[in-house]
């Protein structure tokens, strides 16, 4: 099996209102994320890729037009705008591009990540 990754940075806001009155994440913050996706294929194409990394600029473009220095509980909805939350997102919307996604991880802060793989 071949897997190759792929980071990308976005800035963005997000508060979870309904944590407990005094938990961090109840008041607006927001993080540096970083968003890792994995693609994994048996086979390599006719160039030798799992996917050719320049295939990838749509996510670059989600990122950046969809969610770079947005308030992420306006962008999606809700307040539960989670890493997981986001991680899952993210994920669907890589698969729908590239069948070979596998994973997709997300970190708000150097030391915490969440992945969605299903």
């Amino acid at each position: 099996m071949y897997k190759i990754t792929k980071e990308f940075h976005f800035s963005a806001s997000h508060q979870l209102c309904e944590m407990p009155e005094g938990h961090p994440c109840a008041r607006l913050h927001g993080h540096n994320y970083i968003v890792v996706i994995e693609l994994a294929s048996k086979n390599l194409d006719e160039h030798g890729f799992v996917v050719d990394f320049t295939e990838l600029k749509p996510l670059k473009r989600f990122i950046d037009d969809e969610l770079d220095h947005r308030h992420l509980n306006e962008v999606f909805g809700h307040d539960q705008v989670t890493s997981e939350f986001l991680a899952k997102t993210i994920y669907e919307f890589c698969k729908g591009h590239w069948v070979e996604t596998c994973a997709v991880r997300v970190s708000e802060t150097p030391k915490t990540w969440a992945e969605y793989r299903p």
